[in-house]
């Protein structure tokens, strides 16, 4: 796969919100472990190496001021070239809150990972504080042979307020093929979310994503795990 290696635009602040982006490009380093030539952000972004294990690499991501805030543009990536393992955290939970303006923000994530190549995507969770509005959306892209395990919690609202407006996006791509869609809205505005067909009457969320080729040839069975949860 092809490495993009250019850096981030950097952040800048606008009367509608801040515009900033992130990149991580892990390869390997030819000593069987997995270098970060790239670890780059502005703004809200402050990105750190973490001391490697094994294979993988690992970064993590220091909130470095409040964001997303309503208005805010902010874009994440990730390149995991072939060959190449990456571990990637957050410090803490991400808090959408509300703007000046009252317009949306946006968090847009894209992700790539190569031949034989292993992601393990696992950040804190996300908080909706009340009146916030966030988009939010995601794009994984995989080669045939890689790995991936994804992670994402999204709680509805703080102790004691109310949920803010929160629509999600979730893509996978295999081989560049659909394998997982899903939209997801939440909060003011969007019908039924709190029902018994989306949360019923719960104020969080979550799913852990696992893709694995061994699962062409052993796949997981189906599996009630209480009654909040289910492994499909």
């Amino acid at each position: 796969m092809t490495v993009p290696t250019a850096p981030p635009p950097a952040a800048l602040a606008t009367g509608f919100g801040v515009r900033a982006a992130a990149r991580v490009v892990a390869v390997p380093d030819g000593r069987g472990s997995t270098g970060l030539p790239v670890l780059e952000g502005e703004g809200p972004f402050a990105l750190r190496r973490l001391r490697s294990a094994g294979r993988e690499a690992r970064a993590c991501l220091v909130g470095a001021m409040s964001a997303p805030l309503g208005g805010d543009a902010l874009a994440l990536s990730a390149t995991v070239a072939d060959g190449a393992a990456l571990r990637f955290t957050t410090t803490a939970a991400t808090i959408a809150l509300p703007g000046r303006t009252g317009a949306p923000a946006a968090y847009d994530t894209r992700l790539d990972v190569g031949e034989d190549a292993v992601l393990r995507w696992l950040p804190e969770p996300l908080i909706s504080a009340g009146g916030s509005d966030l988009r939010m959306t995601t794009r994984i892209d995989l080669a045939p042979s890689a790995r991936l395990v994804y992670r994402e919690e999204q709680v509805l609202g703080r102790a004691g307020e109310d949920t803010g407006r929160l629509v999600t996006r979730l893509t996978v791509r295999r081989a560049g093929r659909p394998l997982f869609d899903q939209e997801l809205a939440y909060g003011p505005g969007a019908p039924g979310w709190a029902g018994g067909a989306v949360l019923g009457g719960y104020g969080a969320v979550g799913q852990l994503i696992v893709v694995d080729p061994a699962f062409e040839e052993r796949p997981v069975e189906r599996t009630l795990l209480g009654e909040t949860a289910v492994l499909t």
